[in-house]
């Protein structure tokens, strides 16, 4: 039986190890380098949609904008719930702005919020909620409404529960104002005391 000669075998194996190399790269999604494909990803508006969340936002947030509609609903659950309350927060975002346009309840089982906790039985999108960009509970007694525990790096229990969910932002409610963060995990303070309407439909400020 004739030897295959060394230079033959060799060509045979770099061949059969290119093959490979080809079949690898074919089966991985493309990496595209930052500054190809001659712009930057666009901050488009972004809205959840039915059976997915409005996650893995590649955007920074730097603002949360309340409408009037939620600002009321955050401030009738704070006062009727002795218990910590939990909200979906339904809205867009847009060029790093999300903007809550309503809240609607989260699905919770009442024994399962107390004055120091809430949890949900269900996600916001299976309780039929799309749109979901984020969620906010409340603390009832107005006290440590922080993510990061003070002069520390250490996260809170809330910390920890944001970062196991998809959304863009997460808020707690404190009386007057909510503190809230983004994916960067800095915390942020909104006034819900800004000027109301005089308008006597409108639920009184506190």
């Amino acid at each position: 039986m004739p030897q295959r000669s060394p230079r033959r075998t060799h060509v045979v194996r770099a061949g059969l190890v290119a093959t490979s190399i080809v079949l690898v790269l074919a089966g991985r999604p493309e990496i595209v380098q930052p500054g190809e494909r001659g712009s930057a990803p666009r901050a488009a508006p972004l809205r959840a949609g039915p059976g997915r969340t409005a996650a893995a936002v590649p955007i920074p947030v730097h603002a949360l904008v309340l409408s009037e509609q939620a600002r009321r609903y955050l401030e009738l659950q704070y006062r009727s719930y002795p218990t910590e309350f939990m909200g979906c927060m339904i809205g867009t975002i847009e060029r790093g702005t999300v903007l809550v346009e309503r809240i609607a309840p989260a699905d919770v089982e009442p024994s399962r919020s107390t004055r120091t906790h809430v949890l949900p039985t269900q996600s916001c999108e299976a309780a039929g909620w799309s749109g979901t960009v984020g969620v906010v509970h409340s603390h009832p007694d107005g006290q440590n409404c922080w993510y990061l525990f003070p002069g520390t790096v250490v996260p809170t229990s809330d910390a920890a529960s944001f970062r196991m969910q998809p959304y863009a932002v997460d808020a707690i409610m404190c009386g007057d104002h909510l503190v809230w963060i983004g994916r960067d995990m800095a915390e942020e303070q909104l006034s819900l005391l800004e000027p109301r309407s005089t308008d006597a439909s409108a639920p009184a400020g506190r």
